[in-house]
């Protein structure tokens, strides 16, 4: 008998100290928004998947917190981000990492402010995203401020004076980048000597191609996603035109272009804070892993969201938001927590103030043999 109660007594032990471990657990509800199926699906998936690494490093480590990961696909469609973002809600979200493009975000966003729901974009880059929202904020460089340091860098690396720029006038990310790379460039004695635009159906870059080597510049500026991008340098190739072509983080993922010659992306430059061939200890353990799980090289975008979870549970952490908690409830103490914190992540160390721009520094890669290289 004496056996039998010390028994129960010590299962009664080992109960209570589980019962207090779990209880010390904090499960955060994270839902990623973004496009995972249709034509900006590479984008969406990027940061999926980069969302799911850095929930599987917090839960395996068995530590404070418990990551649930909900995920609604918002196609890149202003329409129905608004049902990916009440399905989240339903879901029990309690904060969102998203969406993925700016568009939606906007939509998305205003909803948010409304309902007092936090949202942290690992890529939505227009200034619309977070102009008017206290609860938007960015973990990307703002489309203005990729445009001024483009025209920065050129101008301090001396890289040439001629420039063409090629931008969709149908697009906030594309008209926002060129809109302050042109006001910077004059600032720099940069000479635009051509400039041409297109919008989302435009198929054909003969046109413009031909308008940026008739005028004899030198490099051509492409504010762009990588669609465009690698049509237009296909068209360059075909009139043996080689002017130095530089990018901006839309970029990033032209090297995964279904049927792009990517032999045609050599020497392309563009900003980005991430590439998957650096030496750094975080960004090699990330990128063997995410290869691991999806037999691909992740891209800035992916990297970026991989940061957003690690972003949101330090905030998290610093707001002192609990299993409980409403979006609502968490939302303003989210917002006040995130101006106070410093993160050092795989896209470079970052802070944020009530503007909800992201501060960190941007840097310049070259496609060489099929990766990204980082310049000086």
């Amino acid at each position: 008998m004496k056996k039998i109660i010390a028994l129960a007594l010590a299962f009664m032990m080992i109960w209570s100290v589980c019962t207090a471990v779990a209880e010390d657990v904090i499960t955060l509800k994270i839902a990623h928004i973004g496009p995972t199926t249709g034509a900006a699906a590479l984008y969406g998936l990027a940061t999926l998947h980069g969302a799911e690494i850095a929930v599987q490093e917090i839960n395996e480590a068995g530590g404070k917190y418990r990551i649930e990961l909900i995920n609604e696909d918002d196609e890149h469609n202003v329409e129905k981000v608004i049902n990916a973002y009440n399905a989240a809600l339903d879901a029990g979200a309690q904060m969102i990492l998203g969406t993925t493009t700016s568009k939606p975000c906007e939509a998305a966003g205003a909803l948010g402010y409304t309902d007092r729901v936090f949202f942290l974009t690992p890529s939505a880059s227009s200034t619309a995203v977070i102009e008017d929202k206290d609860n938007v904020f960015q973990i990307c460089f703002t489309d203005p401020n990729q445009g001024r340091a483009s025209a920065q860098y050129i101008a301090d690396h001396q890289l040439g004076t001629k420039i063409a720029v090629i931008y969709n006038n149908a697009d906030v990310y594309s008209t926002g980048i060129r809109d302050t790379f042109v006001e910077e460039a004059a600032a720099k004695n940069l000479e635009i000597v051509s400039e041409s635009t297109f919008t989302d159906e435009t198929t054909d870059f003969t046109v413009q191609v031909a308008d940026a080597q008739n005028a004899g510049a030198e490099i051509v500026f492409l504010p762009m996603y990588y669609t465009p991008a690698s049509m237009i340098l296909k068209t360059a190739a075909d009139k043996a035109y080689a002017p130095i072509f530089f990018g901006v983080d839309g970029m990033d993922g032209i090297l995964s272009v279904e049927g792009f010659d990517t032999s045609l992306a050599e020497g392309v430059m563009l900003l980005t804070p991430f590439v998957a061939t650096s030496k750094d200890e975080k960004v090699v353990s990330f990128v063997n892993k995410y290869q691991a799980a999806y037999n691909e090289i992740p891209i800035q975008f992916a990297a970026d969201a991989y940061d957003g979870i690690y972003i949101l549970v330090q905030a998290a952490e610093k707001a002192g938001i609990t299993s409980d908690m409403s979006p609502e409830e968490a939302c303003d103490l989210l917002i006040a927590a995130i101006q106070e914190i410093t993160v050092d992540g795989i896209t470079g160390s970052m802070t944020w103030d009530e503007s909800g721009a992201v501060t960190k520094t941007p840097l310049a890669a070259t496609i060489v043999n099929g990766e990204y290289v980082f310049e000086d």
